[in-house]
């Protein structure tokens, strides 16, 4: 998985983990992506700000500071079509 991917996955998941904090497999999920970041790319010091329309990741490669933008909507995507999934709720 290409590091754009994995931050993606990561960020989306963290959001459903923030208005789900009792849903163990998100918790999971999160887990395996943060995991991902770290062995596969080296990510350090994650951050996420907020800044409309965008979240931005913030992160350390190798002593090396980046960031970067996701939509808010692509990003809360994925908790808005499980929260509206009745099986889940």
């Amino acid at each position: 998985m290409n590091l754009e991917d994995a931050l993606y996955n990561w960020l989306s998941i963290k959001k459903v983990v923030e208005g789900r904090p009792d849903d163990q497999a998100a918790k999971d999920t999160y887990e395996f992506f943060g995991e991902i970041l770290g062995e596969d790319h080296h990510v350090k010091n994650l951050e996420v700000l907020e800044e409309e329309p965008f979240y931005i990741v913030v992160y350390t490669i190798d002593e090396e500071w980046l960031t970067k933008k996701f939509p808010m909507e692509l990003i809360d995507a994925l908790f808005d079509s499980i929260q509206a999934e009745p099986k889940y709720n």
